[in-house]
């Protein structure tokens, strides 16, 4: 029905929005809000309410649950319009424009901020996956075990825009992250394509030994592993050649059972790929020294 989010936002009134944020409000207690719960809290006319729900429900922001009660909860579409009038608001998002692109959890999509620059709004979509591999790869989830997905897919952006936050601060390329609201991650546009569509690199050394860097600033001065490093989630700038490291969420923190494997893991890939690629080597063992703090030079 709708291109982007941003169509079914632009269909909602204040009313509408109330409503979602009520029924956002108890879902941690309810499986699905009751009616007569929403009702009461909107503190408007039973038929208005009602008039906002049937909308909601066309719309499929909403789903709607009917046997001992009536009740209500959100779809994605809806927790998307929430995170959107929350971007709006707050002046960090102006316009949502077409799909970037659909990963596995996750839908990126092009937008304006309000003085018109070209930004990437990221919206979370765990369980798109299975929800077995979610739990195996998704350290957060672990001691959760009724956490629901858009309570995983807010988390997972919470962390996401910690990440890139910090690893900023520490000097690893990652996009600039400008702002968050529930499972929606804003970032500035990067100018580039990703690694594993770049034909003609002038340096490949040089951009090999940058995203080694990258690796080791993140696990040594923030003290996390990206866990899934591979030529799908680094992006090539056009101009400066600057290897720009997408994709956090499924971080680890260095004392993590897994760190050492999944940064070993992390290493040996984009070392592989670089040399199958094109054509440049470098040792596995004295790569992982370095990104260790182990040894102070390549």
């Amino acid at each position: 029905m709708f291109r982007n989010p941003g169509e079914a936002y632009r269909v909602l009134s204040k009313r509408d929005l109330l409503v979602l944020r009520i029924i956002e409000r108890f879902m941690k207690q309810y499986e699905y809000v009751p009616l007569e719960l929403i009702v009461s809290k909107a503190k408007l006319p039973d038929k208005e309410v009602s008039l906002s729900l049937i909308k909601l429900n066309k719309l499929k922001l909403v789903r709607r649950y009917r046997g001992e009660y009536t009740g209500y909860l959100l779809t994605y579409l809806g927790y998307d319009c929430l995170a959107i009038d929350d971007l709006v608001k707050r002046n960090i998002v102006y316009a949502l424009g077409p799909k970037l692109g659909v990963g596995k959890e996750a839908d990126l999509f092009k937008a304006l901020s309000p003085v018109n620059e070209r930004i990437v709004v990221k919206f979370h979509r765990i369980g798109r996956s299975s929800f077995k591999q979610t739990r195996k790869f998704r350290p957060y989830v672990e001691n959760k075990p009724h956490i629901s997905w858009l309570l995983q897919s807010t988390i997972s952006a919470e962390r996401e825009f910690r990440a890139l936050i910090e690893c900023e601060k520490a000097g690893v390329n990652v996009p600039k992250a400008l702002g968050r609201s529930r499972h929606v991650v804003v970032m500035k546009h990067i100018e580039g394509v990703l690694l594993y569509k770049y034909r003609s690199p002038q340096n490949p050394e040089s951009t090999l030994l940058e995203i080694i860097e990258s690796i080791r600033k993140a696990f040594l001065e923030v003290g996390i592993v990206h866990g899934d490093l591979s030529e799908f989630n680094v992006m090539i700038e056009f101009n400066t050649e600057k290897p720009i490291i997408i994709d956090w969420p499924q971080y680890v923190e260095k004392d993590h059972p897994s760190a050492q494997m999944l940064l070993e893991r992390d290493v040996k890939y984009i070392t592989w790929f670089f040399k199958k690629k094109f054509k440049v080597e470098l040792e596995l063992e004295k790569a992982l020294r370095y990104v260790r703090g182990e040894s102070e030079s390549l």
